[in-house]
């Protein structure tokens, strides 16, 4: 099947697709980010039982793969009283697996700041929180734009877990799988479907490329 006929016949699926594979992307990311903030500040705590649940937050998530995690809250949960909808067991799992990597890229921004400046928060009188919120937290997001840029193209393809549960309208994999079971959309519905990715992708990382260059910090 060619790709104006597939456009002219599934063309508005594959917007109402790309839209919400847009929207499960966003959504995702910005509770990946929140989720990662918190589990970062733990794993930096001086309580050391907050440090290791920390820790074992990341390496739980860092290492679960995604549909193994969709699995779980699709069909285990439920026996435990747990029962979602599947856009939100979708939204769980891809926000809880890049939450663990976005906590790894800011330890790692954190690193690069020099204790002297945390020393000098404390004499100034900060709080633990004061220090991470106006001294630490600003320079490691400064540091990891770039790492946050790809965090979130990962999402991006993380959302085509989406397409393993039956969701109206789909992402951009389910709809493959809609039209292949309607017509022979073949290799060229998927090939549609991975441009849109990459174009999405390629805006995003120039994005993420112009803003580290605004904020970066030379050191």
């Amino acid at each position: 099947m060619s790709v104006q006929s597939l456009l002219s016949q599934y063309g508005d699926k594959y917007l109402s697709a790309l839209l919400m594979t847009w929207k499960l992307t966003a959504l995702a990311f910005a509770l990946a980010f929140i989720i990662g903030i918190a589990i970062t500040i733990l794993r930096i705590s001086p309580i050391r039982p907050l440090r290791a649940a920390g820790e074992i937050y990341v390496q739980i998530f860092r290492n679960i793969p995604g549909a193994a995690l969709l699995i779980i809250l699709v069909y285990a949960f439920p026996y435990l009283g747990l029962l979602w909808s599947y856009y939100s067991c979708v939204l769980i799992a891809t926000s809880l697996i890049p939450s663990a990597f976005c906590s790894e890229y800011l330890m790692s921004g954190m690193n690069t700041i020099d204790f002297g400046q945390i020393e000098a928060a404390r004499s100034l009188g900060m709080t633990f929180f004061q220090t991470i919120k106006n001294v630490v937290l600003p320079q490691a997001l400064r540091s990891t734009v770039l790492q946050m840029t790809n965090l979130l193209v990962a999402t991006m393809l993380t959302t085509a877990l989406a397409s393993q549960v039956p969701l109206n309208p789909t992402d951009l994999t389910g709809i493959v799988s809609y039209i292949n079971t309607r017509t022979v959309g073949g290799i060229t519905a998927f090939a549609i479907s991975a441009l849109l990715y990459c174009a999405t992708a390629v805006v995003i990382g120039r994005i993420g490329s112009w803003l580290d260059r605004k904020v970066r910090i030379l050191r």
